[in-house]
């Protein structure tokens, strides 16, 4: 304790007052008031400080529940700053032994592929018809110490993933579309704060709690912004149980190099389906980045947060998250083509519904009609770069999906960003609830696109002045 003669009078740093007056209360030189201005870092209303008639007792730095209240200005606290960058541990690949094909479902594909990738940390709460992966994981990951916690709901899930991926590890969860709608929020924290993690949506029924049957319903939630605010979210989407394991382990990879959240999507079909799976010739070990909240003396400096109270410091955050989503959407575009290069008629479908379009390309293909698929791999970035040098030629294009046309929202919205302002005409199979386009009728949809649409021929017109042109007609 400091003598009388010793003793400083207080200091206060409004960024760590509450205003809740404790203060106020124990000083009886009236020095210390109720605010009445909000702070603008903290949002919060400080007390008033005049210490014209302090003696110093001290009294209010007793009382003072934050370290704010302090002898001298110096000795505030701050945040340490590094001197230099934090050095990142990198991930490894170990190789692995050439091992037989599993036949295993989608969802332990993209468990296994998630094993694979590194993640030894899993979050999730049980959600018809993607518990079986989480299930796996939950016998699996005790083998290698990892850690399984079944959380009290989606919003702890994620929120567990928050703390998790901002230490720098991977982590994971399985869930399913209400699920999802309540993991918005997290996601969106995840994606304002620059947190990796991966979010397993098997997409069910709805709108609501709907049923437990395969639909495409939640691609508008992801591809528009998962969350609120101006988000983004790099969205693969696989179509078999081999790629539900690639695109899981992909997912891992791309949620770290841009520090931000990754959704791998799939239809209830598609996660309960078997298949064959070839394991790849690696595991990853992972390292840690630079940037991660460690919890020793190294790391101590870093901060993850999405809270900028600051209107200047929120827009410039928002700046800097545009500029990496533009980076996302320039390198990340994917997509499968199947006989597309001399199509007269497109098929656009992804997941399961791209399987039964397959099968009807073969089919019109024996018939004598030029069809083609284009499965995006990628729903956002949706791969329009992709999509446009198949455009030529085609003459019509039909969308097979298991919603209401959330996939042709985003192919039309693609088109018209990459001032594609005539494309083929479109037409579209919706269906919903757990009933999937059947092969006949995506076949007579073609059938009837090439009809509505046909080819351009050219033909010589003649001038009137006796010459002729080439011309087209219809």
């Amino acid at each position: 304790m400091a003598t009388s003669k010793e003793r400083l009078k207080p200091f206060l740093h409004p960024d760590f007052c509450k205003g809740c007056s404790r203060c106020v209360e124990s000083c009886n030189k009236h020095c210390i008031e109720p605010g009445t201005e909000i702070n603008a870092a903290t949002g919060l209303v400080p007390v008033v400080l005049d210490v014209t008639n302090c003696n110093a007792c001290g009294l209010c730095i007793d009382a003072c529940p934050e370290p704010f209240g302090l002898d001298t200005a110096s000795d505030l606290p701050s945040r340490p700053q590094p001197a230099a960058p934090i050095p990142s541990i990198p991930d490894e690949r170990i190789p692995l032994p050439a091992m037989r094909p599993l036949v295993v479902k989608g969802t332990y594909a993209s468990a296994i592929g998630a094993m694979l990738a590194g993640c030894r940390h899993f979050y999730g709460y049980p959600i018809t018809p993607s518990t079986d992966g989480a299930e796996l994981m939950a016998k699996m990951l005790p083998g290698v110490e990892g850690h399984f916690v079944q959380a009290v709901s989606e919003v702890a899930t994620i929120n567990h993933m928050y703390g998790t991926g901002g230490a720098g590890l991977r982590c994971m969860t399985f869930t399913s579309s209400p699920g999802f709608s309540l993991m918005l929020e997290g996601l969106s924290y995840m994606v304002g704060a620059e947190i990796p993690g991966v979010v397993v949506d098997v997409m069910r029924g709805g709108p609501g709690l709907g049923n437990i049957a395969p639909e495409q319903s939640d691609v508008k939630l992801i591809a528009r912004g998962p969350g609120h605010g101006s988000t983004r979210t790099i969205a693969l989407a696989p179509a078999t149980p081999q790629e539900m394991l690639d695109l899981t382990m992909l997912a891992f990879d791309l949620a770290f190099e841009y520090r931000n959240p990754v959704i791998v999507v799939c239809d209830g079909y598609l996660g309960q389906i078997t298949g064959r799976v070839d394991l790849p010739d690696y595991m990853v070990k992972p390292g840690l980045p630079g940037w991660a909240v460690w919890g020793d003396a190294a790391h101590r400096p870093n901060l993850h947060t999405s809270i900028l109270l600051n209107e200047v410091d929120q827009e410039q955050h928002n700046f800097k998250l545009q500029e990496k989503f533009a980076r996302m959407e320039e390198k990340e575009q994917r997509a499968d083509v199947y006989m597309g290069d001399d199509a007269d008629v497109l098929i656009v479908a992804t997941n399961t519904p791209a399987r039964t379009a397959k099968g009807a390309v073969a089919a019109l293909r024996q018939q004598g009609i030029k069809a083609g698929l284009f499965r995006p791999i990628t729903l956002w970035p949706f791969p329009i770069r992709q999509l446009q040098p198949l455009l030529g030629r085609t003459r019509a294009m039909v969308v097979v999906e298991a919603s209401a046309g959330q996939l042709e929202d985003e192919l039309r919205l693609a088109l018209s960003r990459a001032d594609v302002h005539a494309p083929p005409p479109i037409t579209h199979i919706n269906h919903f609830g757990g009933i999937m386009p059947q092969q006949n009728e995506i076949v007579a949809a073609v059938r009837a696109a090439v009809e509505a649409n046909p080819p351009k021929r050219h033909s010589a017109i003649p001038k009137t002045d006796g010459e002729s042109v080439t011309g087209v007609l219809s």
